[in-house]
């Protein structure tokens, strides 16, 4: 995969804006707020390259049931290490630093062999383990589990992020591969051109091509 930003997006949603702000403020600097309409915002906050989207809406969203994104971790020595829920009981796990390396998402599988074949083959995303794969500074890594029926609208996180120079092609190459489409390739304006791609167990992937990052939508 050629990645346009060396790094992880992470989204959630929450009905508990002001809580969840003050939650995650020492462990992401916030950056910005993206207007999505229908009363709905995103508070973008930044671990290193990464940006963790706290999603927030008017009308409040259902809680659902969890998805497979089960823990986000982070890698600082500004905090203390150790196991934290926010106010959604969604976890954060805090690590000492580790070189570059920024974030990681920990996912529960039903079928670890079959989701690392995902990650590793239809997604293209290099492998530092069988189950451990790099989106640059940041990582995914898979650990076998119960996974519900899950939809993509709900509390907690909900999907991932990559940020690519092609998004039309890269969905394209990920169906081919063996990977299922959550939403065709569709563009947000002048902003971004989008798309989403379902992992085994029905997580949501959001393939982006940012113009602030590739200079273009074309």
């Amino acid at each position: 995969m050629d990645l346009a930003k060396p790094a992880l997006d992470v989204g959630l949603y929450t009905n508990q804006l002001e809580q969840m702000l003050a939650f995650w403020k020492p462990y992401a600097a916030y950056d910005e707020l993206l207007k999505l309409g229908g009363g709905a915002h995103q508070h973008r906050h930044k671990i290193g390259d990464s940006i963790l989207k706290i999603n927030h809406a008017r009308i409040p969203t259902p809680q659902g049931m969890p998805t497979g994104l089960s823990a986000l971790s982070v890698y600082t020595d500004s905090v203390a290490p150790g196991l934290y829920l926010d106010p959604d009981d969604n976890q954060l796990k805090v690590h000492s630093s580790e070189g570059d390396r920024n974030l990681s998402l920990n996912i529960t599988c039903s079928d670890v062999g079959r989701s690392a074949e995902f990650y590793g083959q239809s997604m293209g995303l290099p492998g530092a383990t069988d189950h451990h794969f790099n989106v640059g500074a940041s990582s995914i890594i898979l650990s076998e589990g119960s996974v519900g029926d899950f939809k993509r609208a709900g509390i907690g996180f909900r999907y991932m992020t990559v940020q690519v120079f092609d998004v039309v092609a890269t969905h394209a190459e990920i169906l081919a591969k063996g990977g299922r489409e959550g939403m065709a390739p569709t563009k947000l304006g002048d902003v971004a051109f989008i798309s989403f791609v379902l992992d085994p167990d029905g997580n949501w992937i959001e393939i982006s091509q940012r113009k602030s990052l590739t200079g273009s939508l074309d």
